[in-house]
């Protein structure tokens, strides 16, 4: 360094301080509640391991209120409603194994935990591992406590065929907007006499008058399945296909997803196959030609002050990937979203 004077104060405030001193009043703030005794950290490799590294609070499903939290992670472990490769109903536990994502997200400038009562509330109860019909039925059953006590619920999936039953307790009393991020549009109907499967909860959403396709923006589209989704153009539902993204570009794209939903309570869903299979293998319907991670990171970011209510991230099926890849990404949008709702505002789920 050429310049004696800087060297010279950077020694000052740094030559004997450890790597818990922060100085900055920002970072400051995050460091506090990262450091709590000198320079240590909790081991990210140690302990029970939790969605985001958020308390464990399982008891607090037996409680009315579920311990006053704001927000709530939690597992839906079921895949009975794929069509494809099963094995999203190890989605989130993989997730849990995932450390060091956050604490801080700095360019929506968001430390979540020190901001909100959050915590990792386990996983929804559910009655049978075999019967499709009274998994969902246990999910809205569950969701609709969550919304009385006044819970946003950020879930992991399991299949994408649970976000209608969540939808049918988030949108009980009005429906909600969706910004839902995905290979597919999933608004097929019933296949074979089951309706509730993972290609078709949106349909069953908008039919069921709990979704507003109006208010809902279709993102990353492509495959060879486009036939099966004209209930997504014929109720009003704006989809935007992977292969135009480019050419809208990411900033336009945002402000449509923003102008879309509006100010309204919305839901995010984000579908990890929306990610092309070379970042993310591990999934029951890969389709290549996808999304890149840097791209929904920054999507996702632009939706900052939106009224999000809800989310969920679904169809990781770690079995398929061999790198944990797929995983890392599943949890670092989770994050993401998580901050998202941190920053929403306070127009309550539920409408």
């Amino acid at each position: 360094m050429n310049n004696p004077e800087k060297l010279a104060r950077l020694r000052e405030r740094y030559a004997n301080a450890s790597g818990g001193d922060i100085f900055d009043t920002e970072f400051a703030v995050v460091a506090r509640s990262q450091f709590t005794t000198g320079d240590k950290r909790k081991w990210p490799f140690a302990g029970i391991p939790t969605l985001l590294d958020a308390p464990c609070r399982p008891e607090f499903q037996d409680l009315p209120d579920f311990g006053g939290l704001d927000i709530a992670l939690l597992g839906v472990p079921m895949d009975l409603g794929v069509t494809n490769r099963n094995g999203s109903r190890f989605g989130p536990r993989a997730v849990r194994t995932v450390e060091r994502i956050g604490p801080y997200d700095h360019v929506l400038k968001c430390a979540p935990f020190g901001m909100r009562k959050i915590a990792d509330i386990g996983d929804v109860p559910m009655q049978s591992r075999y019967d499709l019909a009274q998994c969902h039925h246990d999910i809205e059953q569950f969701y609709k406590k969550l919304i009385a006590a006044g819970v946003s619920p950020l879930s992991v999936g399991g299949d994408h065929s649970i976000t209608s039953s969540i939808l049918r307790a988030l949108g009980e009393k009005q429906p909600v907007g969706m910004i839902h991020i995905d290979a597919h549009c999933d608004t097929a109907g019933p296949y074979e006499g089951a309706k509730f499967q993972h290609g078709g909860p949106f349909r069953l959403a908008v039919l069921d008058g709990v979704l507003d396709p109006d208010r809902t923006i279709q993102i990353g589209i492509r495959g060879g399945a486009e036939y099966l989704w004209e209930f997504s153009y014929e109720s009003g539902m704006t989809v935007i296909h992977a292969e135009e993204i480019k050419g809208i570009g990411m900033e336009a794209l945002i402000a449509r997803a923003r102008q879309i939903v509006g100010t309204g309570p919305t839901y995010i869903s984000f579908d990890i196959d929306s990610i092309d299979p070379g970042f993310a293998p591990g999934t029951g319907t890969p389709e290549v030609g996808g999304l890149m991670p840097r791209e929904v990171l920054e999507l996702l970011r632009g939706l900052k002050g939106l009224n999000v209510v809800g989310a969920d991230v679904v169809e990781v099926a770690p079995q398929y990937d061999a790198t944990t890849n797929t995983a890392q990404i599943a949890a670092q949008m989770l994050f993401t979203i998580l901050c998202l709702m941190v920053h929403a505002k306070s127009e309550p789920a539920g409408g």
